[in-house]
């Protein structure tokens, strides 16, 4: 091989072996070059480092890497062409729904500007399984639903497990709609949310139990109306309470 076919050093490229070494290797390498991307230590345009290299970072084989590459282009960050390796695609191509790519979208945006749009995006779809939750809810969903809010109500002084008796009540109310493909979105968004550091800021427990009284009440009365525009209040309510108010820019 030539000198100028001779691949670049190493110290070329970012160091991208940030989750290495983990039981499954595939996973962290993808995890690594998912936060690589998003962080924008390899920016739209530009191609990711050979496999040579990439394997030595990472530790791993050559396999891995050609798996993790795929995942990648599954998840829209990527393209093979040939002859020009393989390409980062800009923000625009991002799957953004994966939960990958939405755990680093959430964990690297400053502004929080990704949870505004989450929230938003889950108050739209919440408030349509509400809404279809309250026209069809039969007596013993409805049962169980009562005893989510009840446990919300016994666990208010316990903020932890109130926090779980919340996503209960949520995941009953999912599970009355139709509407399969919604719920299953909204459990993606609501679990991102839920690991972020910044969603969890105090939030006053009285009033978020007010709020779900709101929902329950709608849905036992089997007000779709009421039932839809309770659950959009309420999820956009709650997070204008938990966002920090000077995020950095």
């Amino acid at each position: 091989m030539s000198e100028s076919m001779a691949p670049a050093p190493v110290a070329e490229y970012p160091t991208l072996a940030a989750r290495t070494r983990a039981p499954r290797l595939g996973e962290s390498v993808v995890g690594a070059l998912v936060d690589a991307i998003v962080r924008g230590d390899l920016e739209p345009g530009t191609s990711l480092p050979p496999e040579a290299v990439l394997c030595e970072q990472f530790g791993v084989s050559r396999t891995v890497i050609r798996e993790s590459v795929k995942r990648l282009e599954e998840k829209g960050l990527v393209t093979v062409a040939q002859g020009r390796g393989t390409q980062v695609l800009s923000p625009d191509s991002w799957k953004m729904i994966d939960a990958t790519v939405l755990a680093a979208l959430v964990a690297h945006d400053a502004s929080l500007g990704t949870l505004d749009d989450l929230s938003v995006v889950r108050a739209s779809l919440e408030a349509v399984i509400a809404r279809d939750a309250a026209a069809r809810r039969t007596p013993e969903q409805l049962e169980r639903l009562r005893a989510a809010l009840e446990l919300m109500r016994e666990t208010i002084d316990d903020e932890p497990a109130f926090s779980e008796a919340d996503v209960v009540f949520h995941r009953v109310v999912g599970e009355i709609t139709a509407n399969r493909l919604a719920d299953s979105i909204v459990r993606t968004l609501f679990a991102e949310a839920r690991e972020s550091a910044r969603f969890h800021l105090h939030s006053s427990l009285d009033i978020t139990l007010e709020e779900h009284e709101r929902v329950f009440a709608a849905i036992e009365a089997g007000d779709p109306d009421e039932a839809e525009a309770a659950m959009r209040a309420h999820i956009i309510d709650a997070w204008e309470r938990r966002r920090p108010p000077n995020p950095k820019r």
